[in-house]
């Protein structure tokens, strides 16, 4: 576990973060302003990946669905398809002409 603190001479409270993940280090800024913007930016990701879980109801839990979304980040691909479960078995039963490797 890794703690992370903070404090906001603004409104003179401190603030403490928990994190298991140790092997990242380092961060794209180290100054105060960087460092702020990087909190925003993982607390909206956060929020809006939230939205998407209630609006699509999806069953998946956020670190899945964070996951999928890095995987598939460049693709032009609706998140509906991304996120929910759907059955790709070919229900034509249609038969393939490729020949099978280990049978």
């Amino acid at each position: 576990m890794r703690r992370v603190k903070y404090h906001d001479s603004n409104i003179n409270k401190t603030f403490n973060f928990l994190t298991n993940n140790i092997i990242i280090q380092a961060h794209f800024g180290t100054t105060e302003n960087a460092v702020k913007t990087q909190i925003w930016i993982a607390v909206s990701i956060y929020v809006l990946v939230a939205i998407i879980k209630k609006r699509l109801n999806i069953e998946l839990d956020l670190y899945t669905i964070l996951q999928i979304l890095s995987l598939t980040l460049f693709e032009k691909t609706q998140l509906n398809q991304l996120l929910i479960k759907s059955d790709h078995t070919n229900k034509n039963n249609i038969t393939n002409n490729q020949l099978n490797l280990f049978n």
